[in-house]
């Protein structure tokens, strides 16, 4: 245990100097461009910047969910025979009414309805997700299980998790923290923003792109739209609406890329998209058949645009204009680009860190740090001499492969991040204190120098493994079911110990080993 190689001797002093490789580039600009340079990143509570709390609506998700699920009630009782029928969705109630007006065909309705929750998606039970009941005025009730209502909740606020990150990271924001509260609610951090508004903008449009035919033949001025029609505001012309459709002809998810650009021939701001092969081949489809009709582009229930179809569109690709400028056009390109929300996102909470809040968290952490590696320092030296201050060399690497790891994981660093550096520095002065009190003791018993060394290493090895692989493990599962600052003190804390028992028992153990080899002392100084 006592013997290095040189090779071995090789790997410590390598992996060590990789460590302190690793930790420069916090202390140096990067000397080119395309060298990976990776840091620490400051979290919002050391650099500044703004905190939203999203709060997704459930109930929108729950009323598209119902809306489809009508849509597809009235298609499978039209395909069983039935004409006089009424289906009324009550998002409320989480349920939808079916009544029929044809007593003789109750039974076709009630087996057409059960095919439709067969066909229907399953909840994560692996049971159908709706239920049918049948009330005694005759009329059908299909309503949404908790189980369904609990799987959709968890898919609306992860999916809108995922793309609050993608229309961030659009903006360019250096990483944001994006994560779940709770069961409807998503934080994000950005750090370095202290006006956070285009960010609301971004986040607060759901970005639900479709494309439908204008009803040409529908007076918008009217009271009342007729059936499958839908009046809504046109953005062209303020304070108008136009008649549209209500079905959908083509669906903004089919969409793959929107890039915001100049139409060379007027100068006006547009937005150029891209569809896939499904979007291409039914927007052809649309194209061909309504030569002459107008085609509604619509954005949450507003029309953007509505030209007139001149020939059929074949090639995928299209083009939205309207009155817009460089950072309209961007911001609608950043949204198609991101996709839509499956529901609206509001901001249940908002507050801003100064800069300069930050910068007395970092002096405030770096004193603390400062102090407690000083006292440190003076205590393994004063009490445990020259091997003390092999420790102390090892600890000061121990900081340095700390900070390494960090930098190429490109971590946030946060205030509990900082805490949880000075308690990874008294952690790994606990396995060198460990280690030099037991050769310390066997030196008592009467050993000599290297079988107190020896002995000292060994039996004090097996304690280091047991204390340092509990904390381990407790971190581990503070790291997985934490949130927020607290996983990112249990990563420090982690990656912590792994350096702490390597400089402890690997390079501390090198420094006693080769200076007992060139010094051969009668006795050891401890």
């Amino acid at each position: 245990m006592m013997y290095f190689s040189r090779l071995k001797t090789a790997l410590v002093i390598g992996a060590c100097a990789l460590g302190v490789l690793l930790c420069l580039p916090n202390l140096l600009p990067a000397p080119a461009s395309w060298m990976p340079w990776r840091t620490i990143h400051l979290g919002l509570d050391l650099r500044g910047g703004s905190y939203l709390l999203l709060e997704v609506d459930m109930n929108a998700v729950i009323r598209e969910r119902l809306d489809s699920l009508a849509d597809s009630a009235r298609t499978s009782l039209r395909r069983a025979g039935i004409v006089r029928f009424v289906v009324t969705p009550q998002p409320p109630q989480n349920r939808l009414v079916a009544r029929i007006d044809e007593p003789a065909k109750q039974d076709a309705a009630n087996a057409a309805l059960r095919d439709l929750i067969l066909s229907n998606a399953q909840g994560s039970s692996g049971r159908p997700d709706l239920e049918l009941t049948t009330q005694p005025d005759g009329s059908f009730v299909v309503t949404l299980s908790p189980v369904a209502l609990t799987d959709r909740a968890t898919a609306a606020v992860q999916q809108s998790i995922e793309i609050v990150r993608r229309r961030i990271d659009e903006t360019g924001v250096v990483d944001p923290q994006i994560t779940r509260q709770g069961d409807r609610r998503i934080v994000v951090q950005l750090p370095g923003i202290e006006d956070p508004n285009r960010i609301k903008q971004l986040l607060g449009q759901t970005a639900r792109m479709t494309f439908r035919l204008v009803a040409e033949d529908v007076n918008p001025t009217v009271s009342t739209p007729p059936a499958g029609v839908d009046f809504l505001p046109d953005e062209s012309i303020p304070g108008s609406k136009i008649a549209v459709r209500r079905r959908v002809e083509v669906d903004g998810a089919n969409l793959t890329d929107a890039r915001a650009g100049q139409n060379p021939q007027t100068g006006e701001w547009v937005v150029n998209f891209t569809f896939d092969s499904v979007g291409t081949r039914r927007f052809a489809d649309v194209s061909r058949t309504n030569v002459g009709h107008r085609f509604a582009i619509v954005l949450d229930d507003k029309v953007i645009s509505a030209p007139v179809i001149r020939e059929p569109i074949t090639g995928g690709r299209g083009q939205i204009s309207g009155h817009f400028d460089a950072k309209s056009a961007t911001d609608l390109s950043v949204l198609l680009r991101a996709g839509a929300l499956p529901a609206p996102l509001t901001v249940v909470e908002e507050r801003s860190v100064g800069p300069e809040l930050g910068a007395d968290a970092i002096r405030a952490g770096a004193i603390a740090l400062a102090i407690g590696f000083a006292l440190v320092i003076v205590f393994m030296t004063v009490f445990y001499g020259l091997f003390g201050l092999f420790a102390n060399i090892a600890l000061l690497v121990n900081l340095a492969m700390l900070l390494g790891l960090l930098s190429l994981f490109e971590a946030t660093l946060t205030l509990p991040g900082m805490a949880g550096i000075l308690l990874t520095l008294g952690m790994a002065v606990d396995a060198n204190i460990l280690i030099n009190e037991r050769i310390r003791e066997e030196v008592r018993n009467g050993r000599t120098p290297l079988n107190a060394m020896e002995t000292g290493f060994r039996r004090a090895f097996a304690t280091i493994i047991d204390s340092n692989a509990t904390a381990f493990l407790a971190h581990v599962m503070l790291f997985f079911f934490g949130a927020g600052p607290v996983r990112g003190f249990a990563v420090t804390i982690t990656l912590g110990i792994v350096t702490s028992l390597f400089t402890a028992t690997m390079l501390a153990r090198m420094f006693m080993v080769r200076w007992y080899a060139a010094v051969r002392p009668q006795a050891l100084p401890v």
